[in-house]
């Protein structure tokens, strides 16, 4: 959903304020609305949360909070569902709005939780994994529940290598070698 007919320049949407709670990210420079998530990826969500909070100090831990400017046709901005830090972009990032910019350093992860939907699907799979890897992000998790699947995506000389897990299999972090989470114990949480 678009709120506005004239397309923002990304200077445009960091001062944007239409006084509301609404959260949004830009695309191609138009408004689009961020809707609500469903409990079942919110608990996703706030799963991995707790089992990143076990490896990584909660200051390098972003949730559904921190946008990040990637590039598609034009200026792109996204507001992944969970985002690890690295130390030198905390300090880059330190005092300032809550979005990456692309002069500064990449995240080291980023997890969408996939909403419901094909138009969502396509966002995650398809634009995420092209945005995500041009901007350099290490990893990228595809955390998609009505699939039953992870999807991990590790960056290889600029492009995503795929690697599947399903039910029982053990996530395999080459960012976080010391997690111990199986896809199963990740989809399983949110279910009602």
């Amino acid at each position: 959903m678009t709120t506005l007919t004239k397309k923002l320049t990304l200077e445009e949407y960091l001062a944007y304020d239409d006084e509301t709670d609404v959260k949004y990210e830009l695309v191609d420079g138009e408004l689009v609305v961020m809707p609500p998530e469903t409990n079942r990826n919110n608990r996703i969500s706030l799963y991995l949360l707790s089992e990143f909070l076990k490896l990584v100090p909660f200051y390098l831990i972003c949730h559904k909070d921190t946008e990040i400017v990637v590039t598609g046709r034009q200026t792109r901005v996204r507001l992944p569902d969970l985002m690890i830090l690295t130390e030198e972009l905390y300090t880059a990032i330190a005092g300032k709005r809550a979005t990456i910019t692309p002069d500064m350093p990449s995240p080291a992860l980023v997890v969408e939780v996939v909403s419901p939907g094909k138009v969502n699907e396509d966002r995650d799979y398809r634009y995420k994994r092209s945005e995500y890897a041009a901007r350099g992000i290490p990893e990228y998790w595809i955390v998609d529940a009505g699939n039953a699947k992870v999807t991990l995506l590790t960056l290889v000389d600029g492009f995503y290598e795929e690697a599947v897990f399903l039910e029982n299999n053990h996530i395999i972090s080459a960012t976080f070698p010391e997690l111990k989470l199986t896809a199963a114990q990740i989809l399983t949480v949110g279910e009602e």
